[in-house]
């Protein structure tokens, strides 16, 4: 599958749905970002069911703000429309292959049930591991 560019108009939209959505937030005068790009598609290529999406953090700087990017690259990882990762830094094809297994093999229905049970120990009203599409709205 391509990778697509995600703006804070299709961003919502696109990390909403089910399945799992990788979002690499990077700018073009980022060397780190310039050498995690060709993993990054790389990886694109082989996971055909997963949708691949990058925020120019330059030209969608109310998106990068609203998910407190202050390095890049970084990358999140988001299934279900639940933020599961977001840690920034250019990864080896090794370690990006392994976190999309990761994200793969998690029972979603048990992590909906840890956060519940998180944010009702908490006292607070909404996860504090808040949905990447609420999030961004």
């Amino acid at each position: 599958m391509a990778v697509v560019e995600l703006t804070k108009d299709t961003f919502a939209e696109t990390v909403a749905g089910e399945g799992i959505t990788l979002v690499d937030f990077w700018a073009e005068w980022c060397g780190p970002c310039r050498a995690f790009a060709p993993v990054y598609q790389k990886a694109a290529g082989e996971h055909e069911d997963i949708v691949f999406g990058k925020v120019d953090t330059e030209a969608e700087q109310e998106l990068a703000a609203a998910f407190d990017i202050r390095s890049i690259p970084t990358l999140m990882i988001v299934r279900d429309g639940v933020t599961l990762y977001q840690h920034p830094g250019a990864l080896p094809e090794s370690a990006l292959q392994d976190l999309i297994s990761q994200a793969r093999a998690l029972d979603m229905d048990e992590v909906r049930k840890a956060l519940a049970e998180r944010a009702e120990a908490e006292g607070v009203a909404e996860s504090p591991a808040q949905t990447a599409a609420n999030a961004a709205v």
